[in-house]
């Protein structure tokens, strides 16, 4: 069988999500050296991770309608070049109020990206679209992923202070990967947009949306802690760093694959096996030890990382209207309501200890698995929702 062309378009989005993402993801690497220089306790860690997810995932609720309804091409080139440009400065922060004001500013422009680069994926991804929504993913995964290897060493190396200077081949970059976004429209006639498209989908749509949460939990309360919890059990800041990058990786080549296993085997297939499978990889590694408890963490984070391409198709399956609207509920607001019980993981690490605390947060994807065998496997009956939408 041929092998289908990826678009351009795809693949310069791609690589901008990779950039967007790597400053995007510059909190949690250098966590162990901002909580000695501000005096943060992990649950003031947990709260700025919070602010995090507000701004760069609640804040979509705002930026996914806004693209269907105006120019989403603007929205899709200033948001990497906002997210670089304010983030690049975290190292220069002096308290807890000026990092979160850097962060939250940095992340809006992450917001004003994400559900409009998955749209226009959607959009001019061909017959293959759960292939090019991996690839579009893949590119943010790696970029999430490698981001410890680009901040943490070079922190150590050269401080805080010099984290600016990061920013520079950065632009360069997007500057020319930008110019591949092309020009598209999100909505077609003069139908209803925005959320009103979405009503006749809200059942599969509301527990496809609680299983994103869930994953949602899982993945950033262990991205976030992952390298505190490292270095406390005796690694350096760098070789922590080096770990979790294995682990993030590990995710973006299950995102590369589920979305093609996806378009073969069905999405709901690929979301409960994947959940199910990532339960007790990721739960051996939290009371494991040395390079065993690796191989499981980076095993985890494949299973759990091959859901998240699946999931943003999946739901363009669902409901196919309102593109924007529908990536925002999927990346936006998913992501920051399960990014809000943040602070809670590092409450319990103050409580009880971080291990115990991310062992319990290892078995919430079985819960999310049961929750998909009350999805169809092929997706529910859009033709039955269209009908109830154009009688409406």
């Amino acid at each position: 069988m041929k092998r289908p062309d990826i678009p351009p378009a795809v693949l310069a989005l791609s690589g901008a999500h990779m950039v967007s993402d790597i400053f995007s993801n510059i909190y949690a690497p250098l966590l162990p050296l901002f909580i000695p220089k501000l005096g943060l306790s992990l649950a003031g860690a947990g709260a700025l991770a919070m602010s995090i997810q507000l701004s760069g995932s609640v804040a979509q609720l705002f930026f996914g309608p806004l693209a269907d309804r105006w120019r989403p091409r603007v929205l899709a080139v200033a948001g990497p070049i906002v997210t670089v440009s304010c983030l690049a400065f975290a190292g220069w922060a002096v308290s807890p109020l000026m990092l979160g004001v850097i962060l939250v500013l940095g992340n809006l422009g992450s917001a004003a990206f994400h559900p409009t680069a998955a749209a226009i994926v959607n959009r001019v991804g061909g017959e293959r679209r759960g292939t090019a929504m991996s690839v579009h993913v893949t590119g943010g995964a790696i970029g999430n992923a490698v981001a410890p290897l680009v901040f943490a060493p070079y922190a150590a190396r050269f401080g805080l202070a010099w984290t600016p200077l990061l920013a520079l081949p950065a632009l360069l970059l997007l500057a020319g990967l930008l110019r591949g976004v092309p020009e598209v429209r999100l909505s077609e006639g003069a139908g209803r947009n925005g959320f009103g498209a979405l009503e006749p989908y809200a059942t599969p749509l509301a527990l496809l949306w609680t299983v994103v949460v869930i994953r949602t939990v899982v993945a950033i309360g262990f991205s976030t802690f992952l390298p505190v919890f490292m270095v406390a059990n005796g690694l350096t800041v760098s070789e922590a760093g080096f770990a979790v990058t294995c682990y993030l990786l590990a995710g973006s080549f299950g995102g590369f694959f589920g979305g093609p296993v996806a378009d073969r085997f069905g999405p709901r297939r690929v979301i409960s096996w994947s959940l199910v499978l990532a339960v007790p990889l990721l739960a051996s590694a939290t009371w494991l030890s040395g390079p065993l408890s690796y191989v499981l963490l980076t095993a985890g984070g494949f299973f759990l990382g091959s859901t998240l391409p699946v999931n943003i198709t999946y739901a363009h399956m669902i409901a196919p209207v309102a593109a924007g609207t529908v990536s925002s509920l999927m990346m936006g607001v998913a992501w920051g309501v399960g990014g809000m019980a943040v602070p809670l993981v590092g409450l319990a690490g103050d409580r009880v200890g971080l291990g115990p605390a991310l062992l319990v947060l290892a078995f919430l994807p079985a819960v999310a698995a049961l929750i998909t065998l009350a999805l169809p496997p092929g997706g529910p009956h859009v033709e039955a929702a269209e009908g109830a939408a154009a009688s409406d």
